[in-house]
């Protein structure tokens, strides 16, 4: 009802008290007559006939219904005034009043429609697909479908197409190892008692790669921002700045790691408790101590700085993100990645490891400063990502010559076979994934023979006599391959062995090692040009491929590092960083420190070593004579450890113990 209609209702009731309880009785049917009319009009349906003094008002209030609810403009535009000249002059002096109260009934609910048809189009989002998205919808789903729908490809047009993306998308939810323990055991066992603790949690920052941990100290900013340095053709390249208070933390840190106390680091991370490098290299010292839960934690607790620290524009699942190598800034975010990523593989979360593994290869997929592509087949076999695996395979193949290398060789071979054993496959389908399947491993023995005995005795089988005894299989192919060839194979050996263990897999590579035998002596000229394939190719590796070896710690891969690599000063906060790296600052000249401030390794090799000082590390200068300095070094530092070996082996105590000594036996003297 109107406000209008309230006024002269207040006013007919004030009349009434001042006439008396018997007066206006004409006015009172008329009150009566409207309500009974307003009764009608509400209950009746809008297109409804049924009386022709009624019918034309009726009408009119059903266009006007349809217009509120078509246009939501058209309900200010006709005013009740409007409705009442197009009705008779009785009629309008009848029902005024209830007409005014049916038009707000009838506006205030076309209204409330019209309120919730405009909240329903703006919680709605239609992409470009066409999918559509209501506002009850998860979120990060949301977010997802959108990076999906409107990202460009995961590499640059020199790298390749953008149907390689399917194969390297990094998801959100993937990056949470909390996403695969729940699928294992299930969101009860994993959870457990953190539901209730949640609630006196205080505020953190939503973060994707860790959440952060009560027991963590206080977050303050560490001074690391990034910045984005150039944006071309959808790809953008960022880097990581220090200032200046992180630059003197960072000088502080070269100190407490030439002082080769790790109590120095420990120090630092209480007045810095989210350093960086500090973490980094308390990760590893804790890690040696098999402490491992604390080194996890460290690197947790890296990742969460980092996360902190980036740019708006910054993406870890688009693709289109890149971080260079050269600087030192950048590296620390790599190897932070590649740290947590092992701690989840051997935690038993390999399809995290996996999205990790392909997050560190989407921040430069060109150069692929830690060789990811060493260890991708690895985790996508563990995970049981055939598909990927192949389609990986198939469109890196042709630019990147994945085949050139054993790991892939092999594990592409073994992904076919899985896929064969599907049980819902098709009979034919499974014959010619089987057939692909012996075919890829076939070539892959030819290519690399000298796989099969490491690998045959890591996984503890005895070959068959006419294997060893072939010359194609024999030790000497093994020992007498070229040095990269044979770092890629120990390392391979040394990562997937279990991956060939199981006896289906076994008795598979049994039958067509025998195949290869016979393609052997028939003189298959596969043979002969794979030959003189191995020895024109894999005669030094690039660099990356050592950083790699270095920080998978596989020992028999390290092994089989050129002396080169083996010789030099190693870093690990930087190991074996680029011999063209971009310094954005470069730390002072410093004073050498007097005796007292020096450690005892420090004195003790000075006393002996009158030249030896371990202050004097890596300068910024030339390459070369840095290695030689460091090579020289370890010489001196190898040959001193010899001399004390034998000194400590010939020395013998003469005097015989006293009765009074604990220890009375000369064995235990010796």
């Amino acid at each position: 009802m109107s406000s209008r209609a309230l006024r002269r209702l207040k006013g007919r009731q004030r009349g009434q008290e001042a006439l008396g309880p018997g007066a206006l009785t004409a006015e009172d049917s008329l009150e009566e007559q409207a309500e009974e009319e307003l009764t009608d009009t509400a209950n009746a349906p809008v297109t409804s006939t049924s009386r022709s003094s009624k019918n034309k008002a009726q009408k009119n209030f059903s266009n006007i219904y349809e217009v509120i609810c078509d246009e939501d403009t058209e309900a200010e535009k006709i005013s009740p005034e409007e409705v009442v000249e197009r009705t008779d002059d009785n009629t309008k002096k009848q029902s005024l009043e209830s007409r005014e109260s049916t038009l707000d009934v009838q506006a205030s609910k076309s209204g409330d429609k019209a309120k919730k048809k405009r909240k329903k189009k703006k919680n709605r989002a239609t992409s470009e697909n066409g999918q559509v998205w209501t506002g009850d919808e998860n979120i990060d789903l949301i977010l997802e479908n959108l990076e999906q729908s409107h990202s460009h490809s995961l590499q640059s047009d020199s790298c390749g197409g953008p149907d390689r993306r399917a194969a390297l998308h990094v998801e959100h939810r993937n990056l949470n190892q909390e996403t695969e323990l729940k699928r294992y055991f299930g969101a009860r066992a994993v959870l457990g008692d953190q539901r209730p603790r949640q609630r006196n949690r205080h505020f953190h920052r939503s973060t994707w790669m860790t959440s952060p941990k009560d027991s963590w100290p206080r977050f303050s900013r560490p001074g690391i921002s990034m910045s984005l340095l150039l944006s071309k053709d959808g790809i953008h390249h960022f880097t990581f700045e220090h200032n200046r208070e992180y630059q003197q933390v960072q000088f502080k840190f070269f100190d407490a790691v030439e002082s080769m106390d790790p109590n120095n680091i420990v120090a630092l991370l209480q007045l810095s408790p989210y350093h960086i490098d500090s973490l980094l290299q308390l990760s590893d010292v804790c890690r040696i101590q098999e402490d491992q839960e604390m080194a996890r934690d460290l690197i947790e607790r890296a990742l969460y700085s980092f996360e902190c620290a980036f740019h708006p524009l910054f993406s870890l699942t688009s693709g289109m993100s890149r971080l260079d190598y050269l600087r030192p800034e950048n590296r620390a975010f790599y190897l932070a990645l590649y740290k947590h990523m092992m701690f989840l593989e051997k935690r038993g979360c390999p399809r995290t490891a996996l999205e990790y593994c392909k997050l560190i290869l989407s921040l430069d997929p060109d150069s692929d400063p830690l060789c990811m592509l060493l260890l991708i087949d690895f985790l996508m076999l563990r995970s049981r990502e055939y598909q990927s695996l192949i389609q990986l395979y198939q469109d890196w193949e042709e630019h990147r010559n994945l085949s050139q290398l054993p790991n892939f060789a092999f594990s592409v071979a073994l992904c076919h076979l899985h896929l064969s054993q599907q049980e819902d496959l098709d009979p034919d389908e499974s014959d010619k994934l089987g057939r692909k399947a012996d075919q890829m491993l076939q070539d892959a023995l030819i290519m690399f023979p000298g796989v099969l005995m490491p690998l045959l005795d890591v996984c503890t089988v005895q070959p068959d006599a006419t294997v060893t005894s072939h010359a194609f299989f024999a030790p000497k192919t093994h020992i007498g391959q070229p040095q990269a060839l044979a770092e890629l194979t120990a390392l391979f050996v040394g990562r997937s062995f279990i991956l060939w263990k199981e006896a289906p897999v076994m008795q598979w590579l049994e039958t067509n090692v025998q195949i290869v035998l016979h393609r052997v002596d028939v003189k298959d000229p596969l043979v002969e040009d794979y030959l003189n394939k191995r020895k024109q190719r894999y005669q030094s590796a690039p660099r990356n491929i050592h950083r790699h070896v270095l920080l998978s710690e596989i020992k028999g891969a390290i092994s089989s590092l050129p002396l080169e690599v083996t010789t030099q000063p190693m870093m690990g906060f930087d190991p074996l960083p680029p011999l063209d790296s971009i310094i954005s600052y470069t730390r002072p000249e410093r004073q050498h420190a007097g005796a007292s401030n020096e450690s005892t390794l420090s004195l003790f090799f000075r006393s002996l070593l009158p030249n030896f000082n371990l202050q004097d590390g890596p300068r910024q200068g030339d390459d070369q004579e840095v290695a030689r300095a460091g090579q020289e070094l370890n010489q001196e530092v190898n040959r001193l450890m010899v001399a004390m070996r034998d000194m400590l082996a010939n020395i013998r105590f003469q005097e015989p113990p006293r009765e009074d000594h604990p220890y009375r036996d000369d064995e235990e003297w010796d």
